[in-house]
């Protein structure tokens, strides 16, 4: 029979032995404090003749010095031109009801792409080419996410009193293409940042929120937005930055 002093090592390194086998989880950090960014939405359509030219324009935020700290740029593409011949494979039902939503709220005068949301609010500065609104100037408290593996946890500190507050959090990909065969675009190669994968979101009287991030297979780059809003779709805060490679 083996002594308790042999056996002790012995488990000791089998335990250090799995430990050191286990994949370590990657953690990231997000946070912002006092003045919002511009929360900048496109809603898009690879089916609509008209959009092409606002994706080239949202593009180009992607080098633009404050991304994320400044402004946030999303791209949500809509279903509701597949009819015409061409299917979206990145539009989802989700994200039509995101901008009747708006709709609904009066935020938004009619549903149409490519449609322009700034911080809860319509723009179609775009057809003018007129400058983006400014930055709030208001305090929007503190925003803190923290992203282990595929749990990510969200906190936020308000700088006014509210009751339920929603958080919202999207997954971007980007450098996609798709090489157009139908529809308004037939013959095209359309090429995307900024697309937002998938879409989450939770509403809460108190303001600690956690969900479950699946990031796809992709060896493209991918990016998170996590924001804070009233139920009246009013911004208050966020927060967003490029994805390790998993």
């Amino acid at each position: 029979m083996q002594s308790l002093k042999t056996i002790l090592p012995t488990l000791c390194l089998i335990s250090a032995m799995t430990t050191a086998s286990m994949p370590v989880q990657s953690e990231q950090l997000f946070q912002q404090q006092g003045q919002p960014p511009l929360l900048i939405e496109l809603y898009t359509s690879e089916g609509c003749s008209s959009c092409p030219p606002a994706d080239n324009y949202l593009s180009q935020f992607t080098s633009k010095p404050g991304l994320w700290q400044q402004f946030i740029p999303l791209a949500f593409h809509v279903d509701y031109w597949d009819y015409i011949g061409w299917k979206d494979r990145f539009a989802k039902p989700e994200f039509n009801k995101r901008q009747y939503d708006y709709r609904r709220q009066r935020l938004l005068r009619s549903v149409y792409t490519p449609g322009w949301m700034v911080n809860g609010r319509e723009w179609r500065g775009f057809f003018s080419r007129s400058s983006l609104p400014d930055r709030p100037q208001a305090d929007g408290g503190e925003l803190k996410a923290r992203l282990v593996g595929e749990m990510l946890e969200v906190s936020y500190t308000p700088k006014a009193a509210h009751q339920q507050l929603i958080a919202h959090v999207a997954l971007m990909g980007f450098d996609l293409s798709s090489q157009v065969t139908a529809g308004e675009n037939h013959g095209k190669q359309l090429d995307h940042q900024f697309v937002v994968l998938e879409k989450l979101q939770k509403s809460q009287l108190e303001y600690n929120w956690q969900f479950k991030v699946e990031r796809p297979d992709s060896t493209h780059r991918q990016a998170l937005a996590i924001w804070i809003t009233t139920p009246q779709l009013k911004l208050l805060q966020a927060t967003a930055n490029w994805l390790k490679p998993e």
